[in-house]
């Protein structure tokens, strides 16, 4: 099977996650510890994806000093004082096998413009792409075969969002009938996780203002090559402070919807 690579949206603010987001970027949010951004390329590479673009932005250092000490920050090591640039010996491995490219895309460039960017690192027919804060138990695999069996140029995830608010369903008198706590909505929202064929940048522009999900989307749509992949599971995104609480709490109490890999 041809092995894609996994573009990932790295560059953006995280306005309203301002709780953790003013020192650091949203995909360096911490669930258990590590950053959302790792729990995601761990999903990924579960299925076998292990060669990621990364595309930064805001506060972009910060991801590259995660991975780059990633090694140092995991193990036991030994270093020589005098001379450690010559002697530095691992006791362990680092577990994942990923090979990561990091691309500047910009501080304040849209999705589009990211993707677009990193054109010159995508060198096969199709690649799988994804936001750096949706987290789910996506069968990657399959997405991935629907997408080529499809032969459209686009295909989008589409997940069952979870409300915030208990549902309500009222009986006789002003007494309530049923109420379901964070109920699963039945519309299909889409759950950010694509697969794209390399045509997708003829769609795209080089300009910091170019969205993916309006224009583009939109010409998709019009032309019927845009697919939807269903996916009944689980998908939670960390959109707000509270998500960033439910998700670690769901670490917490050990039973993780999205930890497919061992």
């Amino acid at each position: 099977m041809e092995k894609p690579k996994v573009v990932i949206l790295c560059g953006g603010e995280g306005t309203r996650l301002r709780e953790e987001t003013e020192y650091k970027p949203k995909p360096m949010v911490t669930i258990g510890g590590m950053p959302i951004l790792w729990h995601i390329m761990k999903t990924y590479s579960y299925y076998g994806f292990n060669d990621f673009v990364l595309c930064l932005g805001y506060k972009g250092e910060i991801i590259k000093q995660f991975f780059v000490s990633h090694g140092l920050m995991h193990n036991d090591f030994t270093i020589n004082l005098k001379n450690h640039a010559k002697e530095v010996f691992y006791h362990g491995n680092v577990e994942e096998d990923w090979n990561i490219t990091f691309a500047e895309t910009g501080l304040k460039a849209q999705t589009g413009a990211r993707i677009k960017k990193i054109e010159k690192y995508i060198q096969g027919d199709n690649f799988l792409a994804t936001y750096g804060d949706g987290l789910s138990n996506l069968n990657i695999k399959e997405l991935y075969d629907f997408h080529k069996k499809q032969n459209t140029i686009a295909t989008l995830t589409a997940v069952h969002p979870h409300s915030r608010w208990g549902m309500i369903k009222p009986g006789k008198d002003s007494l309530i009938k049923d109420f379901v706590e964070k109920p699963v909505l039945f519309d299909y929202v889409s759950g950010g996780f694509f697969a794209f064929k390399r045509e997708i940048f003829d769609y795209l522009e080089d300009t910091d203002t170019y969205v993916l999900e309006s224009g583009p989307f939109r010409k998709l749509v019009e032309k019927q090559q845009f697919s939807m992949f269903k996916h009944e599971g689980f998908w939670h995104a960390m959109d707000t402070y509270r998500d960033y609480v439910d998700l670690n709490s769901m670490w917490d109490s050990g039973k993780v919807p999205w930890k497919v890999w061992k």
